[in-house]
């Protein structure tokens, strides 16, 4: 462990304690994995078709297992069922030290964040969702349920908690990475599209944008918004041939309030994962070659410059740096190396939440946000924290 990186929440710990309870439209554009949409009747904006092309039934049987084992993630149903239920195992927790007590820098200073999992981890791992091809990109609802892609089956899944799995959008252009915006509106990185395309639901995804300098992008893959509607994404090639790829690198992209592209970072070998810091000043961005997270500094009008190593996450355990989320306090969560890496804003590791097969991706949700999603295929899983996901009312 880095003590040094501990160093301010070491201070804050042997101070008396306080316990506290965590409590811009793009224009339309034609492309693949575009088309005629079907989906499950739900809560939400918009309106459309409400037919279910799938449903989850059954129960999950059995426990989750506590360690890392090696996974597969071909062979399922491509577009099959889901689990309605829930199976729940003890979640293993490698940490790398600290104290178990949650504390503050006061009682009128800034909330000090969790300095060991005992501190973050408040419930057993529970399999939601099974019999998948591939699961990524799962995204939190603001109506309350959780939707997730299965890229192979070209659908978007949703999970409710008394409903289970069901499919919801089909064609979905192939997408991995969800986000809702600020209007209910979802948006979603398409390997098939090679887009960033944004839907009312109910209605026809619309195209963001699908190319840059006049070529067309890669395979977006994982996107997140700043609150003035910046989009950040990254674009490696994991989802066409190597004859297909138009542009000459794997790029990480802007997109401003007014749908102009511009380029972050050209540099990735395979650029994954990305989030924002709580306060947006910082942007993430993980590379699955490298096995490192590399961080930008935003500027005020939404430029993202620098993009040093943050934190080197190389192992030998199941998976590599993947799909991120951030929790109020700014620690990452960051999925691979045997389950999701918990790093502190200093860079500090403070341990592996360890989940059965190889995840993907991972976020926050629950009506409280205070829940972690992960996708590791061809299931999901839920597992409740003692914090809360940021961004989240």
């Amino acid at each position: 462990m880095n003590l040094n990186a501990l160093a301010p929440r070491l201070t804050c710990w042997l101070t008396p304690l306080l316990l506290v309870a965590c409590g811009g439209d793009g224009s339309d554009s034609s492309g693949a994995g575009t088309g005629s949409t079907t989906m499950a009747a739900t809560s939400g904006t918009g309106s459309g078709e409400a037919t279910t092309t799938g449903t989850g039934t059954g129960t999950g049987t059995g426990t989750a297992p506590t360690t890392a084992e090696p996974g597969s993630s071909s062979g399922a149903p491509t577009t099959g069922g889901t689990d309605g239920g829930t199976s729940t195992g003890s979640a293993t927790l490698e940490t790398t030290g600290g104290s178990t007590d949650g504390a503050t820098s006061g009682t009128t200073g800034p909330l000090e964040g969790p300095m060991s999992l005992d501190e973050i981890v408040d419930g057993e791992l529970e399999k939601i969702a099974e019999g998948h091809a591939f699961t990524e990109g799962p995204a939190w609802s603001p109506d309350g349920y959780l939707l997730y892609s299965d890229i192979p089956a070209n659908t978007i899944f949703q999970w409710t908690e008394n409903g289970g799995s069901s499919a919801f959008i089909t064609p979905s252009g192939n997408s991995n990475g969800l986000i809702f915006d600020g209007m209910g509106r979802l948006l979603a990185a398409e390997h098939g599209g090679r887009r960033i395309s944004r839907r009312v639901l109910g209605q026809d995804a619309q195209t963001v944008v699908d190319q840059f300098e006049g070529k067309k992008l890669n395979s977006p893959n994982d996107l997140v918004l700043r609150s003035d509607g910046t989009i950040y994404f990254t674009d490696p090639p994991y989802g066409i041939q190597p004859q297909q790829q138009e542009q000459a690198f794997q790029g990480v992209f802007r997109v401003d309030p007014r749908g102009q592209i511009s380029l972050v970072a050209d540099d990735f070998d395979r650029p994954n994962g990305i989030v924002l810091s709580p306060d947006e000043k910082t942007l993430y961005v993980a590379d699955t070659a490298t096995e490192q997270v590399r961080s930008f500094d935003v500027q005020p009008g939404g430029e993202a410059l620098g993009g040093a190593v943050f934190v080197d996450l190389k192992s030998d355990l199941q998976g590599n740096p993947d799909g991120m989320a951030i929790d109020v306090f700014g620690d990452l969560y960051v999925t691979g190396g045997g389950g999701v890496r918990v790093v502190t804003p200093a860079g500090a590791v403070l341990g592996t939440i360890m989940v059965p097969g190889g995840v993907t991706n991972c976020t926050f949700g629950d009506p409280d946000g205070m829940a972690l999603f992960l996708t590791a295929p061809p299931n999901v899983y839920r597992i409740r924290l003692k914090v809360k996901g940021a961004g989240l009312p």
